[in-house]
């Protein structure tokens, strides 16, 4: 590992979260000296973040712990056009409402992560809308479109991919790279921001807005990307059969987060504690070496630590208690997806009402496989009623994922 002056440079280097640097000397020397802003953009396509923007979160989090200064860019402005970056097809426009609902919808996740305020250290939240809505076409194309070139622009990934799927591509989100570009020289001249972070698909956009404000404002700016984070097993990191894991509350139970993190693989424990907890780096190093069913103890660890960060300490240990009862002493916790049920509901009925599967078509398929119990006890039959009879029922899909089904009174 490589050794640095900057404490922020080392933090995360130890860590894992550095897959390229532009100028890592200069960057390590700024840092060592100077308090360094430095942002990360998150477009408000939805009224959560997901686990999937964990790292950037916790860059950002890295950051004012080594103490520097986080700036977190809101797009409220590029949420309108829609970043080509791995994606087959375009992106569902959204109305301005809607992009400043989600933004004060996501503004809550952060506040658990950094702390705001107007210190030199203190994070603040800024929306590109406040500058890029301003933006005069023909000006804009004039000072800052000339310094791109076509040529360059399909050379990136992001454009080629979908070029090569032969997807369409907007001129719309074709200028999403200018704009991005342009966000950093912005934020240059109004914060004196000097670092972008992002993931590695990120790097040809960072590097644009470095030389675009090198060209125009001859102002020396860095870039630092993460490696894409994947699970052992090759997946996208945040992505599961039941769907995006989503920061907000009211998206997720703290339960179903708590659980995510449980379901590690044993490969996974020493990274993801280390990217996505405050864990002393010795002690990962104890709880990674765990071998055999302890192994399960570091994940519960990881489950409680990460749990913490982002929904708090109440909900940590509720999610955890909720385990426990239920894998340990066979009842049901009270944090456990619930339905109101008057009567009886089919087996299917009750699979999807509680979250369980998505269509009838999975639960089906969950119950011919024997992964559907209720109470403990499977179900084969898709046909299979369930009476309620004055006490909550539980219902299970595999070993991992349970409900309660309570009868209204």
């Amino acid at each position: 590992m490589t050794q640095f002056k900057s404490d922020l440079l080392n933090l995360l280097s130890s860590r894992g979260y550095i897959h390229q640097v532009t100028d890592a000397e200069t960057l390590d020397s700024i840092a060592s000296t100077q308090v360094v802003p430095g942002y990360i953009g998150f477009d408000a396509t939805a009224p959560s973040l997901h686990v999937g923007s964990m790292v950037q979160i916790m860059l950002l989090r890295r950051l004012q712990q080594s103490g520097h200064k986080p700036i977190v860019v809101m797009g409220g402005g590029t949420t309108k056009v829609g970043d080509p970056s791995g994606k087959d097809e375009s992106r569902r426009l959204l109305t301005s409402d809607d992009i400043n609902a989600n933004i004060a919808s996501i503004r809550r996740v952060f506040e658990r992560f950094l702390t705001f305020g107007d210190g030199p250290t203190d994070a603040v939240m800024v929306d590109n809308a406040d500058w890029l809505d301003k933006l005069e076409y023909v000006p804009f194309l004039r000072d800052v479109g000339r310094h791109f070139t076509i040529n360059r622009m399909l050379t990136f990934d992001s454009v080629k991919l979908r070029l090569e799927r032969e997807q369409p591509l907007t001129f719309l989100e074709f200028n999403y790279m200018i704009l991005q570009a342009y966000d950093f020289l912005e934020l240059s001249r109004r914060f004196g921001c000097r670092l972008q972070m992002g993931g590695s698909d990120q790097w040809g956009n960072i590097v644009n807005g470095i030389e675009l404000t090198r060209r125009i404002d001859g102002k020396e700016l860095f870039g630092v990307t993460t490696p894409l984070i994947t699970t052992a097993d090759g997946a996208k990191m945040g992505k599961t059969a039941a769907g995006a894991v989503w920061l907000n509350p009211d998206q997720l139970s703290a339960y179903d987060y708590w659980q995510f993190w449980r379901n590690t693989d044993d490969r996974d424990v020493g990274r993801f504690l280390r990217l996505f907890t405050d864990l002393p780096l010795d002690e990962i190093a104890r709880l990674e070496a765990l071998e055999g069913a302890e192994i399960n103890e570091a994940k519960k660890i990881l489950a409680n630590e990460a749990t913490r960060l982002c929904r708090g300490d109440d909900a940590a240990a509720e999610a955890a208690e909720t385990a426990r009862k239920t894998f340990e002493e066979g009842a049901a916790g009270e944090a456990l997806p619930s339905m109101p049920v008057s009567g009886g509901i089919g087996i299917v009925d009750a699979l999807i009402g509680l979250g369980l599967c998505a269509s009838k078509g999975e639960a089906r398929r969950l119950i011919q496989g024997g992964g559907a119990r209720v109470d403990g006890e499977k179900v084969a039959d898709e046909t299979f009623r369930i009476a309620m009879a004055g006490a909550a029922v539980r219902i299970s899909a595999g070993r991992k994922h349970h409900g309660l089904l309570t009868p209204t009174t």
